[in-house]
């Protein structure tokens, strides 16, 4: 695998992480991702080339009808501004 490779990041959120990472894997074992680059260098690579790691998470709201996404939203670009995950760096799309 290249350095290029091994530098490259997706960086996303979800309410249910769990769900999310088995959609990701199951998609790109499956070859049906829609993130097409992330997909090629799946497939080009194999599964033991890439590592699915937690970078933040939020604490709980005590309140019940909290809604958590705002705060995913903020904590995401925040991420994606630390990282900067575009191009031959990752595969986010740049934000407009």
């Amino acid at each position: 695998m290249s350095d290029e490779t091994e530098r490259k990041v997706l960086i996303g959120t979800s309410i249910d992480l769990t769900a999310r990472l088995n959609r990701h894997q199951a998609q790109l074992r499956m070859g049906s991702h829609p993130n097409r680059m992330l997909q090629r260098d799946w497939n080009e690579h194999g599964q033991e080339a890439f590592a699915f790691e937690i970078l933040d998470t939020l604490t709980p709201s005590d309140r019940p009808d909290d809604d958590p996404s705002g705060d995913l939203e903020v904590l995401e670009a925040l991420w994606r501004e630390k990282l900067m995950p575009f191009e031959d760096a990752g595969y986010n799309d740049r934000p407009k």
